[in-house]
């Protein structure tokens, strides 16, 4: 019969998980270093993973470390509730690390993290950050997937698995004074000061394809790269954003913004970035299910007719 787990060995790898560094976890446990290394490889070979890479000095997590990494907080973790609350309650919570391109909509975010909201089973952990520092984290293990509006790109040697989540078209959204009805979308463009995505995108490229197919040179009144600042530029009234209306579905919703026009062909598609896993975090299936991302309104406001009163109507 196959020996039990020896927790002392759980222990010492959980320190030199979090050190990154075997001579301080020593140091730390008061231990040599040879003791330390030694009882890290009792217990890769009593998991069968290796549990590290090592690299020169210094040591990262592999998909197994990770995992052991995740099982070890939450075991010990129980310990500490223990001793302080005499309670078991969050000692169970399964991490869910999720990445996002910080100029991605938070609307979208909380959309997409939906399912898993409210559930005591369930940390979630969200980070922010550059398409690189993401992608590197999600390669090694620290992060279960990253959402983007830009899919990775791809060749033989990138494990990337790229998850298309929805495709939200996309419209000029502003406060309502700026959003007269029977107004051409040309002279919308030409007339009316616009919120644009930053130079260099794919949206902002869409958008100047379409601006010259309509031979307009629209008013640009701001170069944003992130929506939630376009979001707010918009509700201050500097001008039309280019949007899609997830990223201000609670505006419209209640008003504050209205929906000047659709851009004809130009769509935002939101991606769920992951990569090939052995031991898949089993959350990510609720997440990843097909569902609806519409925003609450996409359709050109109308301005309200005037009430006529009792003896207008006579």
């Amino acid at each position: 019969m196959a020996s039990e787990l020896n927790y002392k060995h759980l222990r010492y790898f959980q320190v030199v998980a979090h050190e990154g560094h075997v001579t301080r976890a020593a140091r730390r446990l008061n231990l040599s270093q040879s003791a330390v290394s030694t009882q890290i490889n009792l217990l890769e070979q009593r998991l069968g993973h290796s549990l590290f890479h090592r690299e020169n000095r210094s040591l990262r997590l592999t998909e197994a470390g990770r995992i052991a990494l995740d099982h070890a907080d939450a075991l010990f973790g129980i310990g500490d509730d223990l001793v302080a609350t005499l309670k078991r309650e969050g000692a169970k919570r399964r991490a869910l690390r999720v990445g996002a391109i910080a100029t991605l909509s938070r609307n979208f975010q909380l959309t997409f993290l939906n399912p898993v909201l409210g559930r005591t089973d369930v940390e979630i952990i969200l980070r922010s950050g550059s398409a690189a520092e993401l992608y590197g984290a999600l390669t090694d293990h620290h992060l279960d997937l990253v959402l983007t509006n830009q899919p990775p790109p791809s060749d033989a040697l990138t494990p990337f698995v790229v998850h298309r989540l929805a495709e939200q078209p996309i419209s000029l959204i502003g406060v309502p004074r700026l959003c007269k009805p029977r107004v051409s979308l040309p002279d919308r463009l030409s007339q009316v000061p616009l919120i644009l995505p930053a130079a260099g995108t794919g949206l902002r490229m869409g958008f100047d394809a379409l601006a010259a197919r309509f031979d307009v040179r629209p008013q640009i009144a701001a170069e944003v790269d992130d929506m939630a600042m376009m979001r707010l530029l918009a509700r201050e009234g500097v001008g039309l954003a280019v949007l899609p209306s997830i990223a201000v579905q609670d505006e419209l919703a209640a008003l504050v913004l209205a929906v000047g026009a659709k851009l004809p062909g130009l769509t935002e598609t939101f991606y769920a970035v992951t990569v090939e896993r052995r031991f898949p975090n089993p959350i990510m299936a609720d997440l990843l299910r097909p569902r609806s991302y519409t925003g609450r309104s996409d359709r050109p406001s109308r301005s309200p007719l005037p009430r006529k009163s009792p003896r207008q109507r006579k």
